[in-house]
């Protein structure tokens, strides 16, 4: 069944067009990820489906209910963590819980939640107490408290350490088997390739494409490449004549094809007929921050800051 439906979503501050004609479903029980460069229009997007902002124009469904017109009813069934959330410092992390929990009519246990998210002995630390990884733990834990069919979780890993993000994938994975829907939005593509069942690519308030992980990567390309060293002489046109290969790059003793289709098999098979051994072959496998750019025309932030502090 639908959990989620968007449909021509549109949302103008001023004149800037943030949201334009954005449509997606998220089916019950997925793991479905929306990512796009910064200012794409994401996090109005979920802003929007959490009834936190009113679209100028198009429909939104949570579980068949207007989050604008029916806001109470989306409460008690959407669970929210917003990119930027906090709370006072002196608050602890049951004092938290169990405020959060009175605000719904049927929340869930915030004890066995504690448990669940490995907080149960920080259940008298202090907010401000709590490492990076333990506020996102929380904020998981506030964002399920009151038993949600559908949970919002907006750039949940930022600023984690990489342990700190892998329990993190765990957590959300133990989230979805427990029956929760789960909407992701992240500008990690390693984390929404890893989660994911079905992703929504967002550029220019656009959707750009909507696909599994597998199939938005299949989407960007249908060019693959093949590495290898070899000892001895090779005649390039025993790989340039090859239907399979679009181009061959050759530097000293190392060799670059790249081509579509079985172009491993193929590759190999001459380099078998022409009795050249090869070393170290491989393939290169195209990944989400290769289907990223080719549909949004800029790498990741993820990455971008990478190459950044690499310069």
């Amino acid at each position: 069944m639908t959990a989620l439906e968007v449909r021509n979503l549109h949302k103008r501050y001023g004149q800037h067009v943030a949201v334009d004609d954005v449509s997606f479903t998220v089916e019950e029980g997925e793991i479905f990820g929306i990512i796009g460069p910064n200012g794409a229009g994401k996090t109005t997007t979920v802003e929007s489906i959490a009834g936190l902002r009113t679209p100028d124009s198009g429909s939104i469904s949570v579980l068949g209910f207007d989050p604008i017109k029916d806001r109470a009813e989306v409460r008690e069934r959407l669970g929210v963590q917003l990119q930027e959330s906090s709370f006072p410092d002196a608050i602890t992390v049951a004092e938290a819980l169990d405020l959060y929990s009175s605000f719904y009519r049927h929340p869930a246990d915030w004890r066995e939640l504690m448990e669940l998210l490995g907080l149960t002995e920080k259940r008298n630390t202090k907010y401000k107490a709590l490492s990076g990884g333990q506020k996102q733990r929380l904020s998981i834990a506030l964002a399920l408290v009151g038993s949600p069919k559908i949970a919002i979780l907006d750039e949940l890993t930022t600023g984690l350490d990489p342990e700190a993000r892998r329990d993190t994938w765990s957590l959300i994975e133990r989230v979805r088997d427990s029956g929760v829907t789960v909407l992701l939005v992240t500008h990690f593509m390693d984390e929404a390739e890893r989660l994911s069942d079905r992703i929504a690519v967002i550029a220019g308030g656009r959707v750009a494409a909507v696909d599994t992980p597998e199939g938005l990567i299949a989407q960007s390309s249908a060019q693959q490449q093949v590495r290898f060293r070899v000892s001895t002489s090779l005649d390039r046109d025993v790989l340039t004549t090859l239907p399979e290969v679009t181009d061959v790059e050759v530097a000293g003793d190392r060799w670059l094809v790249t081509g579509r289709g079985q172009l491993l098999t193929s590759v190999a098979g001459a380099l078998a007929r022409a009795q050249v051994v090869a070393e170290d072959l491989r393939i290169d496998q195209r990944n989400l921050d290769d289907a990223f750019v080719a549909f949004t025309g800029r790498p990741p932030e993820s990455t971008a800051r990478a190459e950044r502090r690499d310069r």
